[in-house]
């Protein structure tokens, strides 16, 4: 039942054309432009070197946060969860069924984005285990907030905030542009972020071939625990 509920979720998510804008359009768009257009001072190296852990983490950020918390708000909102809650299949089935249509989506964002990367002159370094360990955590984490919010927020201001975060992020969270260039102060604070930490700690493998970055993954456990922890606690089904 999991299995075939997760099929239908991905399906459905990809059938649906304003999440394929969120998921693939708009990172591939970003990572082309600003890998290919002198727009935003990147520091030394390659652009697409830089941009290409932040866009990766911002494909996670769009499934697993905005697109998750947007589809499941409306669900909730037209009671398809509160049949589903009535169906065979049991309520952690489904939020089963649902990460696992995360995953599989994000595995196909991924590996678009790392073909379009290495067209675009990418040279990545580091440990795979370390980029998979951080891939798994930012899912975590982001989907706790998103399931957090459709449980929780009227499908509307579900919409309009899920939009809202993911646009604020994408200036500030160190995606496209360098934490650097907010401050020390604006550093410390915005390197907090799920979005920071998963982009930082992608960076420091990728790019600079580092080892673990277990500060960034401190940062992201943090989040997926309280975020997962207080979904599953104030998640309404109605």
């Amino acid at each position: 039942m999991i299995a075939a509920q997760a099929a239908l979720e991905t399906k459905m998510l990809l059938r649906n054309g304003e999440q394929l804008l969120l998921t693939v359009v708009i990172p591939t768009l970003l990572l082309v432009l600003f890998s290919t257009v002198d727009i935003v001072d990147t520091g030394a190296g390659k652009a697409v070197d830089f941009l290409t852990p932040g866009i990766l983490a911002l494909a996670v950020m769009s499934t697993a946060f905005t697109g998750q918390a947007i589809a499941t708000g409306f669900e909730r909102r037209y009671g398809v969860l509160k049949r589903l809650a009535a169906s065979p299949l049991p309520r952690w089935g489904l939020m089963t069924a649902k990460t696992a249509s995360v995953l599989v989506t994000e595995v196909l964002q991924v590996i678009l984005l790392t073909v379009i990367a290495f067209a675009l002159g990418w040279s990545p370094h580091g440990n795979p285990a370390a980029v998979l360990l951080l891939l798994v955590l930012g899912t975590a984490a982001f989907s706790g907030l998103g399931l957090l919010m459709a449980g929780t927020l009227k499908a509307e201001a579900t919409l309009a905030a899920a939009n809202l975060v993911f646009l604020l992020l994408l200036v500030g969270g160190g995606v496209i542009v360098p934490l650097e260039k907010f401050g020390a102060a604006g550093q410390q604070v915005l390197g907090l972020l799920p979005i920071s930490a998963l982009s930082d700690g992608l960076r420091a493998v990728l790019q600079h071939g580092s080892g673990t970055p277990w500060g960034d993954l401190g940062v992201l456990a943090v989040w997926a625990v309280v975020g997962l922890a207080a979904a599953g606690r104030f998640f309404r089904w109605e």
